[in-house]
């Protein structure tokens, strides 16, 4: 039989355990997990309550400089490195978030690590898995139904159409559905208004979902939802439109995180996915909570670059949920450097140790920004072929200049046997108790004072600028007491500035800020900068087009 070489090769090649045996490693019984099949499995709500006086093992975030085209790596490098620890006699367990279809069937084609660093079963992880994104499409698509249905019947709350903020989601790009009108067909169909569709990923109940702690906290965060506004400008709820108790039901198994395993056996819990560039890109709190009672050692990922996925993990999800990471790893290639360097990407795969010098800017903007937080951070090289020993060497004497090590890992190629040295060192950094994690601001400064302290302190920039509008808008909902919540920054994850083609590490630019929405469920306020979108389109020629089964009724085109 032929090596396997793709990603969706090696997966289908790996020698799963069943899913009970997973769990008998973390010590979960086995009528306490609800299996879907053999080898992925939910994690009972009841087991998870008697956890809660276990002590916690210690957090590690995995975070990467922004994403070019040449590749990150970073879901990769979290599976390799949770590998890689327990390999050196660690007891670790991985959290992930779940890939959504959007990327799958567009741009990326896939989200579930690669080489011999993955998740498996890698198709079902990448399409509908256990059925969670559908089932938070079906409860936020329930309250936009039961806003339309409330003004056809009469209207008793005095919503006004005009200032509706519920739009609808789904989980695929399709750009065509940005801006729509809906009910139009006469009486018959209610009074037409104009609306839109966000991507699942960026609905707010996405992010309840992952910050909730539990099924009463999840109805109580859905029921604080704002659908919109009556003439007087005062708020109306779900829960005034008696909506939160039904989306609760359509959640209950929802809730429940999953657990599934690595090529190499080891327990991946995989749940929640919010995009970090339009909401706050990690998983679920009650995975990593879990996690944390059942292993000494917990890695887990934020999306994009640290500038975005790393300030949401800090600034919102431990905030909320009190969390205190031990550890940062920042993943970088040579290739990305060099794109950040100024090098096409036609050219990556010659040496230039200059452009690599010069794409360094970006990753020390990362690591200085991630040591404001508290935590100690360490940095991955994730191997690629063409790398030569000086691009290399470039890289690890520009970090050391930093106070920090930077370690080459060939997990994608070697699995956990190619991680064992970054494995020793972040757990030798996990270990010292030097983390003193704080978050970059107090939750008492002003809405738009936050949103400024994110632009100037970790994008670099010189102010966020806004209308007058959008300040009015900040205002009014501190004085209805929504001052205390933190930000959640809607922008490009290329760059630093909200100008996707301008990489490196660029300071004095402004970020204009051009629309803010109050999150009031999730516990957030979303500033939009720049030309950001809320609902992805396809690119001109989408990984949907090579997606395909095969004579054997095997997936195809899945990375």
């Amino acid at each position: 039989m032929a090596e396997p070489k793709s990603d969706i090769e090696i997966a289908r090649a790996a020698l799963k355990k069943p899913i009970w045996e997973i769990g008998e490693g973390l010590g979960i019984p086995g009528e306490f997990l609800e299996p879907y099949g053999s080898d992925k499995a939910k994690i009972s709500g009841a087991y998870i309550e008697s956890l809660k006086d276990r002590p916690d093992g210690k957090l590690i975030l995995v975070t990467a400089i922004n994403p070019t085209p040449a590749g990150e790596g970073k879901t990769t490098t979290t599976v390799g490195l949770g590998d890689g620890l327990n390999r050196i006699g660690r007891k670790t367990a991985i959290c992930l978030r779940e890939p959504s279809l959007g990327p799958c069937f567009g741009v990326k084609g896939g989200a579930a690590g690669g080489g011999y660093a993955q998740v498996v079963p890698m198709e079902d992880i990448n399409l509908h898995f256990t059925g969670d994104f559908h089932a938070i499409t079906s409860a936020h698509n329930l309250l936009s139904a039961m806003i339309d249905n409330h003004i056809y019947w009469g209207n008793e709350l005095g919503l006004d159409q005009r200032r509706i903020t519920w739009r609808r989601v789904m989980d695929m790009n399709d750009r065509a559905l940005r801006h729509v009108v809906v009910s139009l067909g006469g009486v018959a169909n209610g009074f037409p208004r104009e609306g839109g569709f966000d991507i699942t990923v960026a609905s707010e109940v996405m992010a309840i979902l992952c910050l909730s702690k539990d099924l009463k906290d999840l109805e109580r965060r859905l029921g604080d939802i704002i659908v919109g506004y009556r003439r007087d400008r005062t708020a109306v709820t779900a829960r005034d439109l008696k909506a939160d108790g039904a989306m609760a039901v359509l959640l209950q198994q929802a809730m429940k995180p999953n657990l599934v395993q690595t090529l190499e056996n080891n327990p991946a819990f995989v749940h929640g996915g919010p995009f970090a560039n339009i909401a706050h890109g990690c998983n679920s709190v009650v995975a990593t909570k879990t996690a944390l009672k059942l292993a000494d050692y917990v890695v887990t990922e934020a999306g994009f670059g640290a500038d975005l996925g790393a300030e949401k993990f800090f600034d919102i999800k431990c905030r909320k949920a009190g969390l205190k990471p031990a550890a940062v790893v920042v993943v970088a290639t040579i290739r990305a450097l060099k794109m950040n360097g100024g090098v096409a990407k036609d050219e990556l795969s010659r040496e230039n140790v200059a452009a690599v010098e010069k794409g360094c800017a970006n990753l020390g903007r990362h690591v200085e920004n991630v040591k404001q937080f508290g935590v100690p951070a360490v940095v991955a090289i994730n191997h690629f072929t063409a790398d030569t020993e000086a691009e290399i060497r470039a890289v690890q004497d520009y970090v050391a200049s930093l106070g920090a090590k930077a370690i080459l890992a060939r997990h994608w190629a070697e699995g956990s046997a190619g991680v064992t040295e970054l494995a020793e060192e972040v757990a030798r950094i996990a270990d010292s108790g030097t983390a003193q994690f704080s978050p970059l601001y107090g939750d008492d400064m002003p809405l738009f004072e936050k949103i400024d302290t994110v632009v100037k302190r970790i994008y670099r920039g010189s102010e966020a600028i806004a209308d007058k509008t959008v300040r009015d808008e900040l205002r009014k909902w501190e004085a209805d007491g929504f001052g205390k919540l933190p930000v959640c920054m809607a922008k490009t994850q290329y760059s630093f500035s909200t100008d996707p083609n301008l990489r490196g590490a660029p300071t004095g630019h402004t970020v204009p800020v051009r629309e803010v929405r109050l999150s009031a469920g999730a516990g957030f306020v979303v500033a939009i900068c720049g030309e950001i979108m809320t609902m992805p389109g396809l690119p001109k020629v989408p990984s949907s087009e090579k997606i395909r089964l095969n004579d054997e009724g095997l997936i195809e085109g899945l990375f």
